[in-house]
């Protein structure tokens, strides 16, 4: 099965640094153009099926993304970004001041991450791999696009890899509405093709020649 990874367009939270987890926020403007800019570039791929986060900026993505879609798209609460608990609807600012630890934690040291009522990475991780290998049982040799969150995408890529999760937030950055692709050849077989925009033998090629610190 060959998987496109789509994170959804910037939303209003985005614009304001507001931690958004599982919360609803909707997308800008620019977040629209960015994901009909993919849908543009995206016309020509024949996808078998669309499946989505539930969250309205991921739903209102597809529905930018893909407007001549016909079949049915399907939704799914295990889609959904990371579970932030109290965090969610903060700004990152507020979070910094009031939770110095786990702000920390959370952009520099994400195995370490575990605020209340929030999932860890790795139990986000272990969420996004299970809800993909559901989709290959379902889908094999077939061409799907998925769209959904920027940790969530990051945390599959990084196990494919074998990253450990302290590098989770390693370049590259997922922008929004940027575009991986992975390639599913068994439940625990996986292959990079694409990672957010990026060709990936261009990208371990340039990662092997960064100078050493």
């Amino acid at each position: 099965m060959e998987l496109h990874l789509i994170r959804h367009g910037q939303t209003n939270w985005n614009e304001e640094r507001r931690a958004q987890g599982q919360s609803e926020s909707v997308l800008t403007d620019l977040g629209m153009q960015q994901a009909k800019e993919l849908g543009t570039r995206l016309r020509h791929v024949p996808f078998d099926a669309l499946f989505c986060s539930s969250s309205l900026r991921t739903r209102q993505t597809a529905a930018y993304a893909f407007p001549s879609w016909k079949k049915p798209i399907t939704f799914l609460d295990s889609l959904r970004e990371i579970r932030m608990g109290d965090w969610e609807g903060k700004l990152y600012d507020e979070l910094k001041s009031e939770f110095p630890e786990s702000y920390q934690h959370f952009w520099h040291e994400p195995q370490k991450f575990n605020v209340l009522g929030g999932e860890t990475f790795f139990q986000l991780q272990n969420r996004a791999l299970e809800a993909i290998r559901d989709i290959y049982r379902h889908h094999p040799g077939q061409l799907v696009a998925l769209i959904s969150h920027g940790a969530l995408i990051k945390t599959v890529l990084a196990h494919i890899e074998g990253q450990h999760m302290a590098e989770l937030w390693a370049p590259p950055k997922m922008l929004n509405c940027a575009h991986s692709i992975i390639c599913v050849h068994a439940e625990n077989d996986f292959q990079i093709l694409q990672y957010a925009d990026q060709p990936y033998d261009s990208l371990t090629s340039s990662r092997q020649n960064l100078p050493e610190s």
